[in-house]
Parts: structure tokens; sequence; C-alpha cells
């Protein structure tokens, strides 16, 4: 898929996206990736960070106050313009702009790190999105970033749950097929019924690799793999918030960080 059209989806969806994960209903992202993203993340007080893919901002403003000096970007103009809002009246010291993960605005070596939670998987030529991110870190900074889970989240992945409506386990089919933009339509189902009958649904493109593929293309990036995270929840977590109860059976979610 052509990046701008992979780029139209995303400003599609931006409005209806911050909306509702402003209301709390982006429960995976809260509860589970970004909580372990930032358990994961090395020391980042003082330091000149990127957001790449920052959406309407939430994670860019919890960098921040972690004592990062953040700039971000996002392809979707809408999204941009809902962090700069928030920036005007939180005054967190971010700066918001319009721009490609495969093409980043920026000389070489202009930040100590840089991020992308949940954003490189959406991206069209993710190994160029890889080599970019190594040419803005500087020497010894870091690049860290989460994507769905290729093993976990594969192109048919269903969720099987008892008569009681308990998960227990993860079918999963179609790992070895690449996929390049095929569209899928969804809403957050943790919204109430109400809530997902007046939206319509979100259209994504899907891009699937395998572990390996990914793997292999930060190391050919130039990076030096680090660590790697696949978070979960505790028990209390899946009690409060059953929807995410299946990511203790296998993880959604995969965190790799490169050192340059």
């Amino acid at each position: 898929m052509e990046r701008e059209r992979a780029a139209a989806y995303w400003e599609a969806n931006a409005e209806t996206w911050t909306q509702l994960a402003r209301a709390g209903y982006d429960v995976y992202r809260d509860n589970v990736n970004t909580p372990g993203f930032l358990e994961m993340l090395p020391a980042v007080e003082g330091l000149r960070g990127l957001d790449i893919g920052c959406g309407e901002g939430s994670n860019t403003r919890a960098l921040a106050r972690l004592g990062a000096h953040m700039t971000a970007i996002d392809v979707a103009p809408t999204f941009v313009m809902h962090a700069r809002e928030t920036e005007r009246t939180e005054q967190s010291g971010i700066v918001y702009d319009v721009a490609d993960a495969q093409a980043l605005p920026f000389p070489n070596d202009s930040f100590d790190f840089a991020t992308a939670f949940m954003s490189l998987m959406d991206v069209p030529d993710y190994r160029t999105a890889l080599a970019e991110a190594h040419r803005i870190v500087r020497p010894g900074g870091f690049f860290q970033f989460s994507i769905m889970h290729p093993c976990f989240v594969s192109p048919h992945r269903r969720v099987l749950r008892d008569d009681a409506g308990t998960a227990y386990a993860i079918e999963i089919a179609r790992y070895f097929d690449n996929i390049d933009g095929e569209v899928e339509y969804w809403k957050f189902t943790a919204a109430p019924e109400a809530v997902r009958a007046a939206v319509e649904p979100f259209g994504t493109p899907l891009f699937h690799y395998t572990i390996s593929d990914w793997l292999n293309a930060v190391v050919a990036a130039g990076f030096t793999i680090e660590r790697i995270g696949e978070p979960s929840v505790d028990e209390a977590t899946a009690r409060r918030v059953p929807i995410v109860a299946d990511s203790r059976i296998a993880p959604l979610f995969l965190h790799i960080r490169g050192r340059v």
C-alpha cells in the first residue's frame, strides 16, 4: 500500500479515535501496552526525545512527565491538531508536527532517543522507518518501540472462551502470510454499545511480518538489540478490566529497544 493511502486512513480515524481514547476506551493501551513500555524504558530525564507516530499525544505527554524534552510527529494532521490543543492548556514543552516516519524531517543525530508506541506496524515500509529512526538518534542513544506481537496477533486471531466467558486459549493462523495493507474495520470493544453504535468503525491497514522479519530489520537498520518485552497484566488488573485478561494467555504486544 502506498504511504499516502495509508496516511489517509489514519487521518479518517483520528477524530473519533481521539475522542474515544480520551474517554478511556483504549483499555489495552492504558492497562497493558503503555505501562509495560514505560517500565522497560531507560531513564530519560533531561534527554531530547522524538516520539514517532504520536497520535493525540497521550504517550508523548507521559514521556514529558518523566522529564524528557519531547518532539513528536504523526502522519495525521487531526491527531497533531488535538495534541497541540492539549499542549496549549497543559504546556509540557512538547513540539508537535505532521511528518512521515519513513522520511523524518530532522538532521542526523538530532535526538538522544526515539520512541514509537504502536505505530511502526502501521507504516507501509517498516524497514525505512527503522533506518530513519537510527539516522536521527545520536551514537549511544536508543530507540524503543512497541508493535502488535507478530506471533500472537497474526492475520487470523481468535480468543477462545469457556461457557463462563473466560478466555482460555488463543487461536492463531496465517502467521507466515505477509500482509501489505489489507484493511480491517473494527471498534473499541470497551466502549458501551450506545457509543459504539454512534460511530463509524476504524479502518486500519494491516502490515503483517514475522518476528524474524522484525528482529532482522532492527539489526539491519544498525541497532544493537538491548532488550525485548512482552507485557501482560497481573491478576488484579485482569479482574478490574476483564477485557484485557487475554494478555495473560499470550502477549498482544512486543516491545523492542535498540541501541545505536
